[in-house]
């Protein structure tokens, strides 16, 4: 028993080796969580958010998929009802200034309104999305030509973002099922959600965009700017995308209440009509982005690049 004693005894003259790794004070100090380095810290703090974001938003994910859809499309469904409500004045538009034959604009209006609808309903009940995403882009080019925005910047750039919502819904389809694509078996669903993910993420943040480069300047909006900015920037790259994602749902959230807040304006005020539509389209927006909180960024990116490594 003697023996075995001295043997784990260190002997009289021994004196520990500071500088071996467990006491060098990098890595004692990145062990512990208190590391000097600034890129470290905001690793850190970074897999603390998304920490944090996985923890609250499980109730929600499962219901994120529905919600994201509901929203995208939900511009769509205020578009129909406000044609239908605003019929005669949709037709003295378009026979007025956009030179349409009686008849014609007629038509034009009652495919417009068929066509969101029933491609609203198919996206929303996960129905023959391909075909409901291919009307409803139709539907945003026929509109651009027809109402003569195609030109209009702010037009251009919202309905990109759009867009990029109508990419993620293709690529929340694909991930659902795993047979090829009829007509080419070289290019499985997987590489096509891959790539819609990508258009998707890219087209997404024009919104942000076209907010940036118009309106009266402020401190307030100098800060927010930059911030989503920052945060578009790694959504098209697939940075921390979920987390950037997260911080653009909340961020267009809140600027969608107070600068469209299109309830307080008298029903018979023009502004009304522009505040509305802006207020939905920046709601399909965010449904984009939640379908991509929900997603993830895809094969294509940072993040999915780093698990590789």
């Amino acid at each position: 028993m003697a023996s075995r004693i001295n043997i784990n005894r260190p002997p009289p003259s021994y004196t520990p080796d500071i500088r071996s790794p467990p006491y060098q004070s990098g890595g004692y100090a990145a062990a512990n969580g208190t590391s000097d380095d600034p890129i470290a810290k905001i690793r850190a703090v970074s897999s603390k958010i998304e920490d944090l974001i996985e923890v609250y938003s499980q109730p929600l994910r499962p219901h994120l998929p529905t919600i994201g859809r509901f929203l995208i499309v939900v511009t769509f469904l205020e578009d129909s009802l406000r044609i239908l409500t605003q019929w005669s004045d949709q037709i003295w538009y378009l026979q007025r200034h956009r030179s349409f034959p009686w008849g014609i604009s007629h038509v034009f209006l009652l495919l417009n309104i068929i066509t969101m609808l029933a491609g609203s309903a198919a996206v929303i009940g996960k129905r023959y999305s391909e075909y409901a995403v291919g009307g409803l882009l139709a539907v945003i080019i026929v509109q651009g030509f027809g109402y003569g925005l195609i030109f209009d910047l702010n037009f251009f750039l919202r309905n990109l973002s759009v867009i990029g919502g109508l990419l993620m819904v293709l690529s929340d389809t694909l991930s659902s099922r795993k047979k090829l694509f009829a007509g080419i078996p070289s290019m499985t669903e997987n590489d096509r959600r891959k790539y819609f993910q990508l258009a998707g993420r890219i087209l997404l943040i024009f919104l942000f965009i076209g907010f940036v480069f118009q309106g009266s300047w402020s401190i307030g909006r100098v800060f927010m700017s930059l911030f989503g900015l920052a945060a578009c920037i790694m959504v098209a790259i697939g940075f921390k995308a979920k987390w950037s994602a997260s911080f653009l749902v909340i961020l267009l959230s809140v600027f969608n209440v107070f600068a469209n807040n299109w309830w307080s304006v008298h029903s018979h005020h023009p502004q009304r009509d522009f505040l509305k539509y802006d207020f939905f389209q920046t709601l399909s927006i965010v449904g984009g982005l939640l379908l991509l909180v929900n997603m993830g960024p895809g094969g294509i990116s940072v993040d999915e690049k780093k698990k590789n490594f």
